[in-house]
């Protein structure tokens, strides 16, 4: 009798302990794998405080580092980290992260919604430069090439960073970014895009008024073309970081939607 209650205690310990261990979305299956895909110039550490929401209202969330080297290579290795996710995702991009979610999202099955914010949603056989050129602003004269072996990266100039890139953050908090930006190849803005995601997978868009960066009209163009669910705020090209709460809520808009 003892001994079949010690065994009995034992198993449960052990089973609440598996509970545990277990990340809530897999315990309950009701919730998404949220995956925020950063743009270039800036790096995954900068979707802190969105993540902090999310994470609050009991959500699993991703943040994987963008290599920044070409939408395909991109997107090909973002899928691979889609593909050790079970269940549903929500895949967010922020700036050039959306011409690499765009195509990442086609190579698995399981993104449910497509969020971007300031980002690029291209149609194939359109480029980074091509939307540029077509939306023009004043951002490309403050970008400062610096070849390496095989192509040249693209960096930010910093004396310009935080006027076009991040004017409603903080200056130290910008300065602090614009010393440590990851630079984009230029190879990758000028590589044409495949079939997007978009034409088959729901779509939330967050525009940004004040963007310096990828014009509004821009956006709004790529927007109603997407047929995404549409939001537009006063912020400068970094929502995530400006405007934590708007940026949550429409990601929380794009989750609820997931049918489980």
């Amino acid at each position: 009798m003892i001994r079949s209650c010690l065994t009995a205690a034992l198993a449960a310990i052990l089973l609440a302990a598996t509970i545990a261990a277990s990340p809530a979305a897999a315990r309950t299956g009701a919730k998404p794998t949220i995956v925020l895909v950063h743009g270039a110039f800036a790096d995954a550490s900068g979707f802190g405080a969105v993540t902090g929401r999310l994470q609050d209202r009991g959500y699993t969330v991703i943040a994987p580092a963008n290599p920044l080297r070409g939408p395909a290579s991109d997107a090909a290795y973002i899928a691979s980290v889609l593909k050790t996710i079970s269940g549903p995702i929500v895949l967010v991009a922020h700036s050039y992260g959306g011409a690499v979610t765009t195509e990442a999202a086609t190579q698995v099955g399981n993104v449910k919604a497509l969020v971007y914010l300031n980002a690029l949603a291209m149609d194939e056989g359109e480029s980074n430069v091509e939307i540029t050129q077509r939306f023009p602003n004043q951002f490309a004269d403050a970008l400062v090439p610096r070849p390496f072996p095989g192509g040249t990266d693209l960096y930010v100039d910093t004396t310009k960073f935080r006027a076009l890139f991040a004017p409603d953050i903080p200056a130290r908090t910008a300065a602090l970014m614009a010393t440590a930006q990851r630079p984009v190849v230029l190879a990758a803005i000028q590589e044409k895009a495949t079939a997007p995601a978009w034409k088959t997978i729901p779509s939330w868009y967050l525009i940004g008024r004040q963007d310096e960066v990828i014009s509004p009209e821009a956006q709004r163009f790529m927007a109603k073309r997407a047929r995404a669910h549409t939001v537009e705020i006063n912020s400068s090209h970094v929502s995530f970081l400006s405007h934590p709460a708007a940026v949550t809520k429409l990601i929380l808009e794009a989750a609820q939607s997931v049918r489980h």
